[in-house]
């Protein structure tokens, strides 16, 4: 096979979220294509009526889109629903040629044949012979012999007895297919050469590859990835666990990062390296090089990834970056007060110091606030006893002070050497007094670009209050 023929799929059911693993796993179909000049396919398994909602679809767009896989770099999104002519075909020859047969059993009653609700189905219905009726569904009438072989770039030969392998229901008793049937007639008429999903989906492909070879057709390249997982190596859950891609980009994750991040899960570039430049990662993969044991996601470590990205941003363009928290409408100060010449001038020392972009909105609230924020933490931390008397002098010796940062911190050496206090101790007031907090960006150019009278006038609020 040729690259040009590789053609991939992504076929994501609309959920509400877009999980960290499906982003993962629309990134190795990415790579895929783009490095082969193959193909990638998206398309929205929608049969589910309850979860078919235009804004869950439009999440998945939107979320691919912000990873950089827009529009041009796919063809669809294609609806499994717009497969169903193609799924009762698939259906009715399968039965034509006796490799499926009709059955009315309920689960109890198999329940009851086998003594137990977790044996499979026991094949009662498998020579009776039964015509089309309501309410009876179809099964796959499984090979009892021999086994299926599953060729997986990551897995090796994974062998199921089929024996052990029950016939399964390919369409419910209303006449709908269920997912392993119509998952693999979609596959079969997109052409679709290789599928690469997550492992958990590892036990269906000895069923979807009994039905390629039912319906004549070469199995595709199977490619399981591994699962994630938690700290506490438990696969990830969107009920326990942070998973949606949303929360993360609203926190302020870049998708660089993001990309670079989700790409070593499971795989791991030339030489030591971590941070890794697109273009080489997109040159450098390879499925046969993908390790099959559980991937940890680390958010602590995603959060460091996501720290050097920004720190390896144009100051222009983490300014930019920047704009959407502070201009958004749940900010503590007035739309007014955003001031884009000061922010401009402390953004490159903030940019050393937040590992998300919605940090920067404590980082740099004292400038646009018409107070310091109120934290009485912080308070109590900083304005011990002598507090009051630091806070006097620095008001004087401000007051006067040729407003430069390098001259603010000379006044400010003096007044603690004076008392007997290093310059981290006596500043410790003073930042408290004037961006409300303990810590933030170096304290002397917060206060050249807050101004003399700003400043003065929170560090007189701070002494009246002491007094």
């Amino acid at each position: 096979m040729s690259s040009s023929t590789i053609r991939v799929r992504f076929a994501p059911s609309p959920t509400g979220m877009f999980h960290v693993g499906n982003a993962r796993s629309v990134l190795f179909n990415w790579v895929l294509a783009r490095q082969s000049g193959g193909t990638m396919m998206l398309r929205i398994e929608d049969t589910d009526a309850a979860r078919n909602r235009p804004e869950w679809v439009q999440g998945i767009l939107d979320a691919m889109a912000w990873l950089g896989i827009g529009p041009q770099e796919y063809e669809g999104p294609l609806f499994q629903s717009d497969f169903a002519q193609h799924h009762r075909e698939a259906i009715e020859r399968l039965l034509a040629l006796g490799l499926a047969y009709y059955c009315d059993c309920s689960r109890d009653q198999v329940n009851a044949r086998t003594g137990s609700e977790h044996k499979g189905y026991d094949g009662f219905c498998r020579d009776r012979g039964l015509p089309a009726g309501d309410g009876r569904a179809v099964r796959f009438r499984t090979p009892h012999e021999g086994s299926t072989v599953i060729v997986d770039l990551v897995r090796g030969k994974p062998t199921f007895d089929n024996a052990l392998i029950e016939d399964f229901v390919i369409a419910r008793g209303n006449g709908s297919p269920v997912f392993l049937l119509a998952n693999v007639v979609d596959d079969m008429v997109m052409g679709i050469t290789h599928v690469i999903r997550a492992e958990e989906h590892l036990p269906n492909a000895p069923k979807q590859q009994l039905l390629w070879e039912a319906m004549g057709a070469e199995p595709p390249v199977w490619v399981h990835a591994p699962i994630l997982v938690n700290e506490k190596r438990q696969k990830l859950s969107k009920r326990r666990d942070r998973v949606a891609l949303e929360d993360f980009r609203a926190e302020g994750y870049l998708p660089e990062a993001m990309r670079n991040y989700l790409m070593l899960l499971g795989w791991a570039p030339s030489g030591d390296r971590e941070i890794v430049p697109w273009d080489d990662i997109v040159a450098e993969f390879r499925l046969e090089d993908v390790n099959p044991s559980p991937a940890f996601f680390d958010v602590k470590k995603l959060r460091a990834f996501n720290g050097e990205y920004i720190r390896g941003m144009s100051v222009e363009a983490f300014i930019e970056a920047c704009q959407p928290w502070l201009r958004s409408e749940s900010l503590p100060w007035r739309a007014e007060a955003y001031d884009a010449d000061a922010f401009a001038a402390v953004a490159e020392l903030a940019q050393t110091r937040i590992s998300v972009l919605s940090e920067i909105v404590p980082m740099v609230d004292f400038l646009f606030l018409d107070e310091p924020p109120a934290d009485e933490a912080a308070w109590a931390k900083a304005m011990k006893a002598d507090a009051a008397e630091l806070l006097a002098a620095v008001v004087d010796a401000f007051a006067v002070a040729e407003w430069r940062a390098e001259t603010l911190k000379a006044a400010l050496e003096e007044i603690g050497a004076e008392r007997g206090l290093k310059l981290g101790k006596a500043q410790a007031p003073v930042r408290v007094a004037v961006t409300g907090r303990t810590v933030g960006l170096p304290l002397f150019e917060s206060l050249e670009v807050l101004g003399r009278e700003r400043t003065v006038a929170r560090l007189r609020a701070a002494l009246d209050r002491l007094s």
